[in-house]
């Protein structure tokens, strides 16, 4: 296969992240940054920049693409973060960002785990952080936030129900619902 071809397999499989990502830049932005910045915007510019770069890409498994991504997506982050803040470029904030987006997605793979044992092989695990962040996408929208805001986010029920004009009980029902469906529809494979 020559470079063409294998750069046009390669953006052929960039949109299968798209949810994955979409899910990343979510947990990763701050619920107030989120009000001038929304997570698909980011997505999208992650997508264009490994387009752009996709001559220089050299993995070849769905796990080595899934971390090249993710690279592309902490520097999509940190420009953002840098951008809304107005302050210097700091490397150790980059850095940090890239960090969080790895623990984001450790994160996301664990959250069906409680039950059971994790795959060893890392190709299987991204498979399924990726399928995951798929699912997570197709919640509703007052689950998915709940979920993100407390997992990531580390809100307390009682902040969570602040933000959605709910009660601590609603907001903890709201999470358990929505865990639920996430398990169920991961039981059966």
């Amino acid at each position: 296969m020559d470079d063409a071809e294998a750069n046009g397999e390669l953006e052929d499989r960039l949109g299968e992240f798209r949810s994955y990502l979409r899910v990343l830049a979510g947990m990763q932005l701050n619920p107030m940054l989120k009000k001038r910045v929304d997570p698909s915007d980011i997505v999208q510019q992650t997508l264009l920049q490994a387009h752009r770069a996709a001559a220089q890409y050299r993995g070849k498994s769905d796990a080595e693409l899934a971390g090249w991504l993710r690279q592309i997506l902490a520097n999509e982050l940190a420009h953002q973060l840098r951008d809304n803040r107005r302050a210097k470029r700091d490397v150790t904030r980059e850095q940090s960002v890239q960090q969080s987006v790895e623990a984001s997605s450790l994160r996301l793979e664990r959250l069906l785990q409680a039950d059971g044992p994790a795959p060893d092989d890392a190709a299987a695990r991204n498979e399924r952080a990726v399928q995951l962040a798929a699912a997570i996408t197709e919640l509703p929208e007052a689950q998915r936030e709940a979920i993100e805001l407390h997992y990531w986010h580390h809100w307390t029920l009682e902040q969570i129900g602040d933000k959605q004009g709910r009660s601590k009980s609603a907001v903890a029902g709201m999470i358990r619902r929505g865990l639920k469906s996430l398990k169920d529809q991961f039981a059966d494979q």
